[in-house]
């Protein structure tokens, strides 16, 4: 696999989980795990080691939390693209940040998290965008909504794949302007694809602009093809 610009030295992530990633994880998931009924697929797409490009729709509140459980239990360490908006608060932000997640401000073009990204996927780091943007999808039949390019601008320039890794059930827990509804034993599925690879023509295709909406598109439709599998298969009882 060819490395970009922003790779050189293709260092794995040893030493990188810092004691609030470790924190969050015995807090956070032990409850996840325990009140949710979890159906994980191809969770073995997620690569042991080196590094990851995670896509997922984004329907719930819950979907960072089960974007998470899905890279913990394949054994390794989510980064996530997050919204700035939740670094103001100070305990999140010392958490957060002590976790490695990487700050997105909307709309202002900042390229900074795509490098800070980039970086940890030198690391060989797992690394989870949400190309719908830092929004929750707004489409009425929750399919995914028209993609950004960040992730596969990312995938371009560093030469890592991207993996989609669809998630339905937790927009009946907490969605935007809806109630939380936390019953216990509800379904939250998940579903990983095939990944997409970058290119071959090399880091510099990344400035070209209809190859990338092409590769883009073609990112969001695989994902949309994993929410409707996942959607047409989920237990009408909990919905």
């Amino acid at each position: 696999m060819g490395r970009g610009p922003w790779i050189q030295s293709g260092r794995r992530e040893e030493g990188l989980l810092e004691p609030w990633y470790h924190v969050a994880k015995a807090v956070v998931l032990p409850p996840l795990k325990l009140w949710f009924n979890w159906r994980l697929e191809g969770v073995e797409r997620v690569p042991r080691e080196g590094p990851i490009i995670i896509v997922g729709n984004h329907l719930s509140y819950l979907d960072p939390l089960a974007h998470a459980y899905f890279v913990v239990q394949a054994g390794r360490r989510p980064r996530f693209l997050a919204k700035a908006e939740l670094f103001e608060n100070p305990f999140l932000r010392v958490v957060l940040r002590g976790a490695g997640q990487i700050p997105v401000r909307r709309g202002t073009g900042d390229q900074a998290p795509l490098e800070e990204a980039a970086r940890a996927l030198d690391r060989g780091e797992v690394v989870v965008i949400y190309p719908e943007g830092t929004s929750m999808t707004e489409n009425p039949d929750l399919s995914p909504m028209r993609g950004k390019t960040g992730a596969v601008r990312l995938s371009i320039r560093t030469g890592v794949p991207i993996l989609p890794v669809a998630t339905w059930g937790g927009q009946y827990v907490w969605r935007k302007g809806g109630p939380k509804r936390f019953t216990f034993g509800r379904p939250i599925w998940l579903k990983a694809g095939e990944p997409l690879e970058p290119p071959a023509m090399g880091p510099a295709s990344a400035q070209d602009q209809e190859l990338v909406r092409r590769l883009t598109d073609e990112l969001m439709d695989r994902l949309t093809v994993l929410v409707d599998d996942l959607r047409s298969r989920y237990p009408k009882r909990w919905a």
